[in-house]
């Protein structure tokens, strides 16, 4: 990918940006097949995934059981534990642990929707891709699986951490939800590792992880009341196969359509839009002869 072109001032010349693109990964490379790089990267995904249904879906069982009027908490069950921000922050600080530790090995994606966009950007191989993908699903299952081993007396009862389209919202509210949050995070994904961040911005130290995690506590913040937050469709994906619910499954297609779409916009967008560059608008010559 060519090197974006500055703006030139007055009566002065084009000049390169400080900064470039790394190249972009080849759709079909069947040499990645036999790195151990790759299968490294795809366990990382995997475990990273477990660990987030894990804890995520633990931190939701654990809230509904302790705010159940029904429960042992009835006289303060409207003010017991950690609530919608406490599930928020679990699913955002969990996000920003995982991609801390495994950004160096696999990138971090822990999303099916952020593979699916950097794929789409030629960030990752369609090969890289599809490892991940099920790998995710794979580990999503596997989480879910042992929050509902370990707490099996309330698993079921509270729902399972499946996610559903909330009573009073239609099916478009649900999808749009789910389309706008994964842009949000898929969005921030691009800007928070853009190397023109590091080339530009380096007197401003950005942690990638951390503004992907706060973009995923936002989003929960915003779309919980209505689907629950899917943004994830591994997250989806493994809470409706463990819990096996029909009303999940019913609405279970929004949660990979939705996170789809968002993605491929927020490629598009920052691609196409914010890092559009001179080769993909016009030559470099055409900006230098005005």
């Amino acid at each position: 990918m060519a090197k974006d072109i500055e703006a030139a001032p007055p009566g002065g010349e084009y000049a390169a940006k400080d900064y470039s693109d790394p190249p972009p990964a080849p759709l079909f490379d069947a040499e990645e097949l036999t790195k151990w790089s790759l299968y490294r990267a795809v366990i990382a995904e995997f475990v990273a995934t477990l660990l987030f249904l894990y804890i995520t879906v633990a931190t939701v069982i654990g809230y509904k059981h302790q705010a159940d009027p029904a429960g042992p908490n009835a006289a303060d069950a409207a003010c017991s534990g950690v609530g919608i921000l406490g599930i928020a922050w679990a699913f955002g600080g969990m996000i920003f642990v995982l991609v801390y530790c495994t950004a160096g090995v696999s990138g971090g994606h822990i999303n099916p929707a952020v593979t699916f966009g950097l794929f789409l950007a030629r960030k990752v191989s369609l090969v890289r891709a599809v490892l991940y993908i099920i790998a995710q699903c794979l580990g999503a299952i596997c989480g879910v699986g042992l929050v509902k081993g370990f707490q099996s007396a309330f698993y079921v009862r509270y729902g399972g951490g499946a996610n559903e389209l909330s009573a009073g919202y239609s099916k478009g509210t649900g999808l749009a939800a789910e389309i706008i949050g994964t842009f949000v995070l898929v969005y921030t994904v691009f800007s928070a590792t853009d190397p023109k961040r590091s080339a530009r911005d380096s007197h401003v130290p950005v942690l990638a992880p951390l503004p992907i995690g706060f973009a995923v506590f936002m989003v929960h913040l915003a779309t919980i009341p209505i689907t629950g937050t899917g943004i994830n469709p591994a997250r989806s994906f493994g809470a409706a196969v463990i819990y096996n619910n029909e009303k999940a499954w019913d609405d279970h297609w929004m949660f990979w359509v939705g996170p789809f779409i968002g993605a491929a916009i927020a490629a598009l967008y920052h691609q196409y839009v914010l890092r559009a560059s001179a080769t993909k608008f016009g030559s470099s010559a055409s900006f230098g002869s005005r």
